[in-house]
């Protein structure tokens, strides 16, 4: 499982226990550099930073612990990493989950951060972020100023995507604060196999505000693709 921009291990909460109950799979959780309580980040997020999680750190990560052929689940940041190692190893990718993925950049998703970025200078995000990573600053302002730089604004993975060969199930919610469903089009036109459910009454999180429903099509969704 791949946490989002502001994610943890911890922030997961109970979802990954439900989702191994509901499923009968183990799962693999960790807390990326910058997250958590893995190491504090120290310098300033480089444009390919989620290129560099999914297509070096990830498959190193998968190697140690011996998985060959995973299911990937993540969610925002952590969707756009699971994709971007299914593009640069479409053998390896057995299947991706993916809630709130990102593959271009929307002027929703800079809106969306900054009112983001008031919401922890203001003191009402930064009480919820603090017991779940070890330095709160650094994850937020590294996460905040990469995305609001202005030379992410021309990040795009869209051609990426034709190289994958997995089956996908992209869930996203119609209150999303981040993204449209432009998002999901673009994966759909570029990945054929990819199948779509758009939530209502769910914002940028679909496992929290809609945790049923995502369960039950996670799912049946993997029960159709093991072997």
């Amino acid at each position: 499982m791949l946490h989002a921009g502001l994610g943890s291990l911890e922030l997961w909460h109970n979802f990954p226990q439900k989702l191994c109950e509901r499923t009968g799979y183990s799962i693999l959780l960790y807390s990326r550099y910058g997250y958590g309580k893995s190491e504090a980040l120290t310098e300033k997020r480089a444009t390919n930073y989620l290129h560099h999680e999914g297509q070096k750190v990830l498959p190193e990560l998968l190697a140690h612990f011996g998985i060959k052929r995973p299911v990937l689940f993540g969610h925002s940041d952590g969707a756009t990493i699971a994709l971007l190692y299914a593009a640069k190893y479409p053998a390896c990718a057995r299947a991706l989950i993916l809630e709130a993925p990102h593959v271009f950049v929307e002027e929703i998703t800079i809106k969306g951060i900054i009112e983001t970025r008031e919401a922890y200078q203001s003191g009402v995000l930064a009480p919820r972020l603090k017991p779940h990573h070890l330095d709160a600053d650094a994850t937020f302002w590294g996460w905040n100023d990469i995305w609001l730089d202005p030379a992410f604004r021309s990040w795009n993975i869209e051609t990426d995507l034709a190289s994958i060969q997995c089956p996908v199930l992209v869930i996203q919610g119609e209150e999303d604060q981040y993204g449209t469903l432009a998002q999901l089009e673009a994966i759909e036109k570029q990945t054929p196999s990819t199948e779509l459910l758009v939530l209502s009454d769910c914002r940028h999180s679909p496992h929290s505000d809609q945790s049923a429903l995502v369960l039950a099509r996670t799912a049946e969704f993997l029960s159709r693709i093991r072997e």
